[in-house]
């Protein structure tokens, strides 16, 4: 089903019943105009993860003239290295890490990223697409009971490890020492930051669960609890229902709403290259359904990012 807009050039078609929809007839860049951005927006906070095909004109500074139209760009990451030139721009690079692991984004800032727009550079041959879920319907869809439990429940969130962390347990002998340093650079400052697990969106109004692999404990639970519960809730966002898997193409660019959702990038082109760029959009801070703000307990993130108020 396509669906028009107010800006008559852009079309949305649904490419899942849950999330995601692919946005058509428009040329990104620095230059558009500000319906079509308004348009474009909507979508975004409508259906959570938005794709654009054919955008082969973009480079890093076309992308990042883009993103401004969206909001205000962070420092690429709180402690992994920016591409050079481009402070904004972080290079999501099977060389160093892989993203299989479902989470959101930095969520071990307080400042949790609001929108994340990802942008295809080197494509492997095969494999390598994205798993996007929904956290606003695993949230809504939870029997009643769990969401007595969750509306009051609190997750410390660090970045003890990054997202090669599964790959690095299967290494066997020697060190790698690409991953080694990017280990060593992601937790050269630690940060904790304590979040609700149930957050009120600041733009819909929705709720949405705050969780993925940056959660280290829930708040007065044991570490066998913590992981019992986690792992249902978990199984909750990661239903296959309430996901929608991306293969991507030369020239794609995905756009997500980092509070409404999580993410996987689907390790599956064995030693081929596969590289993307990201660029964050700052948020704001967490705020549980009775009005509580996220704290932060170790590290200051304010470098990082600016706060969307």
């Amino acid at each position: 089903m396509t669906t028009q807009l107010e800006a008559p050039e852009i079309t949305v078609d649904k490419v899942g019943g849950a999330i995601g929809a692919v946005i058509g007839n428009v040329r990104l860049g620095g230059d558009l105009a500000a319906e079509t951005v308004a348009a474009i927006r909507r979508a975004l906070l409508e259906h959570k993860v938005i794709f654009f095909r054919g955008q082969e004109q973009l480079d890093d500074a076309g992308q990042l003239a883009f993103a401004r139209l969206l909001g205000t760009p962070t420092l690429a990451h709180p402690t992994s290295k920016s591409i050079d030139g481009a402070a904004n721009v972080l290079p999501i690079d099977s060389d160093y890490s892989k993203a299989n692991s479902w989470h959101t984004d930095v969520t071990f800032v307080d400042r949790i990223p609001a929108v994340s727009l990802l942008r295809a550079v080197t494509l492997p041959a095969y494999g390598g697409s994205t798993t996007w879920a929904n956290t606003v319907t695993a949230y809504a869809n939870l029997p009643a009971p769990l969401k007595a439990l969750v509306e009051r429940l609190w997750a410390v969130h660090s970045n003890v490890y990054d997202y090669a962390g599964h790959a690095d347990e299967g290494r066997i002998g020697g060190v790698d020492v690409k991953f080694e340093e990017h280990q060593k650079q992601f937790q050269s400052k630690l940060f904790e930051t304590e979040h609700p697990v149930v957050r009120v969106h600041p733009e819909t109004g929705e709720r949405a669960l705050i969780l993925g692999h940056f959660v280290r404990r829930f708040v007065g639970l044991s570490s066998a609890e913590t992981t019992a519960l986690f792992q249902l809730l978990q199984n909750r966002v990661t239903n296959l229902d309430n996901t929608v898997r991306w293969q991507w193409q030369p020239g794609d660019l995905a756009i997500w709403d980092n509070r409404a959702t999580q993410h996987y990038g689907v390790a599956d082109y064995d030693d081929l290259p596969r590289r993307l760029h990201r660029i964050t959009l700052a948020g704001d801070v967490p705020v549980s359904i009775d009005g509580v703000r996220s704290t932060p307990r170790t590290g200051d993130a304010s470098h990082y990012s600016t706060l969307d108020n």
